[in-house]
């Protein structure tokens, strides 16, 4: 969108209206203004618009097991040992995505176990130039990629290795889902913002219908998990707790 100024002189940017006056006297550019306000609305929760005839229908969650994938993101030793994990504990995470296996085998769903790794070296991910790098562990531990014993993996699962956050982009997962005529993916793991919200999105641009097991992730922070839990996910899908998932794959 083009600057626009009014008789007062203000500037637009987006939908965040800048009035010049009021930034001179803040002392700031118009990037940290911009930058300002955006964390300003985020720290607000989002309101509801409703138009008077319109009504929240609430809808009663169904799972066709055979149409339906469990895709688990991440829980590998490296990244599930890391101490932290916010709004969930990482033991309470692991725990709730262990229930989710056991009872998608037990109905005939398909359990995908999607880990990171790659070269030694690091050469095969992603190198690009950004603020905020990825923290480096240096020389990684021979099993850091391994998945952990905790989801009992099953010679019928599915494995995934990725090279960056979402489980979609250099890997075979949407061959192995299509080619099993996989409709519904239940998304659960480390972490809520990224391995998780990454995937989701890449999902939901390829048709699939996505059911998010809320305390079977966690994040980095609380912050983050909340944003993309009730801002980013219930657009893509359907956020539902771990005992709302197990009744549905139980019915």
């Amino acid at each position: 969108m083009s600057d626009e100024k009014s008789e007062i002189g203000t500037v637009s940017k987006g939908d965040i209206v800048i009035p010049e006056n009021i930034r001179e006297k803040l002392g700031l550019s118009r990037s940290e203004f911009v930058r300002e306000a955006i964390q300003k609305a985020l720290a607000k929760p989002m309101e509801k618009r409703e138009t008077p005839d319109q009504k929240e229908v609430v809808i009663a969650l169904a799972l066709e097991p055979r149409r339906t994938a469990i895709v688990v993101i991440d829980l590998q030793n490296g990244i599930a040992g890391i101490p932290g994990g916010a709004p969930h504990a990482k033991s309470a995470v692991i725990a709730n995505a262990a229930r989710l296996l056991t009872a998608a085998r037990a109905a005939g769903a398909q359990p995908v176990l999607v880990h990171v790794g790659g070269a030694l070296d690091g050469t095969d991910r992603v190198h690009t130039p950004v603020d905020q790098p990825m923290r480096s562990f240096g020389q990684l531990p021979p099993d850091w990629s391994e998945l952990i014993p905790e989801l009992n993996q099953q010679p019928s699962d599915i494995v995934v290795l990725k090279r960056q956050w979402g489980a979609f982009y250099g890997t075979d997962l949407d061959l192995h889902l299509r080619r099993r005529n996989l409709s519904t993916i239940i998304l659960c793991g480390i972490s809520t913002e990224a391995g998780v919200e990454s995937t989701a999105r890449d999902a939901h641009e390829r048709n699939y219908e996505l059911i998010f097991a809320e305390d079977a992730m966690t994040s980095q922070s609380a912050e983050s998990h909340l944003n993309s839990t009730t801002r980013i996910f219930p657009r893509l899908g359907r956020v539902c707790s771990t005992e709302e998932i197990l009744a549905a794959l139980n019915s």
